[in-house]
């Protein structure tokens, strides 16, 4: 990402109609690439702002310095730092932090979930209209087709609730600790939900994508959910309209 041509709108610069970047979120992904770069040399590090190492099939950080850009400008506390390894395409460890609510979420493979140190786990719902879940809009939805609006307004009347956050790596932490019944969004990348994805698999739940296949990661779109619950939104992202 080249910032020097990027266009500034206020206290803020904007890389989209839609989709500001903060000196904070510059910082914040010096600092943390430069500490990891310190520790492991030979790693791969992709994040959102500046730094893009070539694919590998061995270790790569997936970095967002901060995913929540839209509240961290508008003094809105959803927003968060989300730091996640993998090797290859298998998640080994992932940490959602939240500053302003004081609260880490870190998972490792085959350890579980937590949430400033005690465990946690999804939900144990199993019906549409008892769940509350959450889900996200590109910055260019005016210009996509598949923008998630008719998604959106689909499950609005099959569901207890629906919440937009703002923010893909606190949704999914949210999922992974019972907090939230289930979460889809397409459109994303993969620092949006590297770390949170590994959180809600290690909870309990199930990742994949918005057509239940394990291109979760690249693939732009992710569905998850506790068992039950994910099978359920499946089932009504394939079927708009129809019966839950």
């Amino acid at each position: 990402m080249r910032h020097d041509a990027l266009v500034p709108h206020g206290d803020l610069v904007l890389k989209g109609m839609r989709d500001p970047v903060t000196e904070a979120d510059i910082a914040s992904e010096r600092h943390i690439v430069g500490r990891i770069r310190e520790r492991y040399p030979d790693d791969a590090i992709y994040a959102e702002e500046e730094t893009r190492d070539d694919a590998r099939d061995g270790l790569t950080w997936y970095v967002d310095p901060i995913d929540g850009t839209v509240n961290f400008s508008q003094s809105h506390p959803f927003f968060a730092v989300s730091i996640a390894l993998f090797d290859g395409q298998t998640p080994l460890v992932g940490v959602v932090h939240a500053p302003r609510l004081q609260e880490t979420f870190a998972a490792g493979r085959g350890l579980g979930t937590t949430l400033n140190g005690t465990p946690v786990n999804v939900s144990s719902k199993k019906a549409l209209i008892e769940a509350v879940l959450a889900t996200g809009f590109s910055y260019q939805r005016h210009e996509l087709v598949d923008n998630n609006v008719d998604h959106f307004n689909d499950f609005i009347l099959n569901v207890r609730g629906l919440r937009r956050c703002g923010s893909a790596a606190l949704d999914l932490a949210y999922t992974a600790a019972g907090r939230l019944d289930g979460y889809w969004e397409p459109h994303l990348r993969p620092f949006d939900v590297a770390a949170g994805a590994l959180l809600v698999l290690e909870a309990g739940g199930v990742v994949t994508d918005m057509s239940g296949g394990d291109d979760w990661l690249h693939g732009g779109k992710i569905a998850a959910a506790p068992k039950t619950m994910h099978a359920l939104i499946l089932s009504q992202l394939a079927d708009p309209g129809g019966d839950p």
